[in-house]
């Protein structure tokens, strides 16, 4: 650790502060700040990655993602470039050296310019700003439809519980100025920045947008949309709905990939949730293992975090209908940790998510669905509320408005890591409503995006049989079952929430079909 001030180009690394310039601290990850330190410390010395790894992650094992990350990190706020290097250098296979010349102590600046004032400290949850979208049309009164598509989205993301979202007054102070997001993020104390603007030919409008991680200056998603001018309220509403039901996506991708690639030790409660739901989303028993064992540790060091008791509980009770853990248990289990997620927070959509599915494979048919209800409700652009009321209507046989549903997840955010489970709603609710070919379709294609998926093998099988396919079913049942050897229709009967007695005896006939045993 340093034991003096040390400086170097316009930078100053301070014993037990930071790293300064000026009279601005650049703000630096724990990690970031100890490797820089350790090579400062070295100049011109080659520092393997064994000795850093030692000196950053002691007693801990992580992999060259977690190094690769930290000198990103560090080459962002250093303004330095791996290939042109002015404080880091890289040598292929051997390690780092820290290159940067020092420069003589100097008290820090009192009148620091407006780009280096001190930055707001982020949140502990992520967080974004929405730039008012610019007016890009000769049409002065285009600007009224571009502030309220700003104002709409704003209103729209601050249903996402977990995200924490500047209020309209604060982000329309720029409005109208050529800014940096960078310094956006600085002076509001966000890692995101949503920008866009509007523009009219005729009657023709065109909306743009682009999420932004203004601490990286990567582009997450954009996105363009051509519509008719009409009623105005109606293409405002479709398109801000639209744009928050892709962003909650992409927000949750990015946040797990960043967590995923540092040290669970240094993970906050939000970053074992984000690290989670990346597992979650891949729909296999090792993933889902890896998911539970994260959220068990959110909920014991963080207790009354509604978040991690919320999507702990949906795992559990998913699981057991997978047939992964034990469904007496699961959904013991489960229903423990949903209950204290809807006590701390009963408008979260993620716990209303949570109570629906727990009440479905209750075979509480109203409640579930009045769950699912109300997650929609309280987001309507919300993806996954619309995927899982789906879900419940399938399994209670009501197919039309489980297809609905579905779609309207899928027009939402069509790129989303879940759309297996949007397709898995459309999937059941065809078979249900006895149109096997489309069952087979459907279930044939979310294998394909989730080949581990088990509940859509079964949902396959039976499909197949109930097609006339009946070779094809036996033969890929018995694929199935060496990976679920304890399948039977005893099991099914017990794990599988088909919420009738019709539906469920169309189910267990399509696995007879398919060669499938009582016990």
């Amino acid at each position: 650790m340093l034991d003096r001030p040390l400086s170097f180009g316009r930078y100053r690394l301070e014993p037990r502060g930071g790293l300064m310039s000026g009279a601005r601290e650049v703000r630096l990850t724990p990690k970031a700040l100890t490797l820089l330190s350790f090579l400062a410390e070295r100049p011109g010395e080659v520092v393997t990655k064994e000795e850093l790894f030692g000196a950053v992650w002691p007693n801990t094992t992580v992999g060259d993602a977690a190094l690769a990350t930290c000198i990103q990190e560090l080459r962002k706020a250093l303004r330095d470039n791996a290939r042109r290097p002015r404080y880091i250098e890289t040598l292929h296979r051997r390690g780092y050296r820290f290159i940067g010349e020092k420069a003589p102590l100097a008290a820090p600046s009192s009148d620091a310019t407006d780009s280096e004032a001190p930055a707001l400290p982020l949140p502990d949850r992520p967080s974004i700003a929405v730039l008012p979208f610019a007016n890009m049309s000769d049409d002065p009164d285009q600007e009224h439809f571009a502030d309220g598509i700003s104002e709409d989205l704003i209103t729209g993301l601050s249903r996402i519980r977990w995200l924490f979202v500047i209020a309209r007054n604060s982000t329309f102070v720029y409005k109208g100025r050529a800014v940096d997001v960078k310094q956006v993020a600085r002076e509001l104390g966000v890692r995101y920045v949503l920008e866009g603007s509007v523009r009219r030919a005729g009657k023709q409008l065109r909306i743009s947008a682009q999420l932004i991680d203004a601490i990286t200056d990567g582009h997450l998603w954009a996105e363009r949309y051509d519509r008719e001018l009409g009623d105005i309220f109606a293409v405002q509403d479709e398109i801000t709905r639209s744009v928050a039901g892709a962003i909650e996506p992409r927000l949750l991708a990015a946040e797990g990939v960043r967590a995923l690639s540092r040290s669970s030790n240094d993970l906050g409660a939000w970053e074992l949730v984000a690290r989670a739901q990346t597992h979650a989303w891949r729909l296999t028993r090792p993933d889902y293992e890896t998911a539970i064992d994260a959220l068990k540790r959110a909920v014991e060091a963080y207790p009354d975090y509604a978040p991690a008791q919320s999507l702990l509980g949906f795992c559990l009770v998913f699981a057991a209908h997978m047939g992964w853990v034990d469904r007496v248990q699961g959904l013991l289990a489960g229903r423990e940790h949903i209950i204290r997620a809807i006590t701390l927070d009963d408008c979260d959509p993620w716990g209303q998510i949570a109570l629906g599915y727990l009440a479905m494979m209750e075979r509480r048919t109203e409640e579930s669905i009045a769950a699912f209800r109300r997650a929609v409700n309280l987001n309507p652009s919300s993806a996954a509320a619309h995927c899982y009321l789906s879900h419940g209507l399938a399994f209670a046989e009501q197919d039309r408005e489980a297809i609905e549903h579905a779609e309207d997840a899928i027009r939402l955010s069509p790129l989303d890591p879940e759309m297996a489970i949007f397709l898995g709603g459309i999937a059941v609710a065809h078979y249900g409503a006895g149109r096997f070919e489309e069952a087979v379709r459907y279930s044939s294609e979310l294998l394909r995006l989730r080949p581990g998926f088990q509940g859509a093998q079964r949902l396959r099988c039976a499909s197949l049989a109930q097609a006339g396919r009946v070779d094809e079913a036996r033969s890929f049942l018995a694929t199935v079952r060496r990976e679920h050897p304890e399948l039977s229709l005893d099991w099914i009967r017990a794990s599988v929430p088909y919420q009738t007695p019709e539906l469920m005896e169309r189910f267990l006939e399509g696995m007879r079909k398919a060669g499938l045993d009582e016990h």
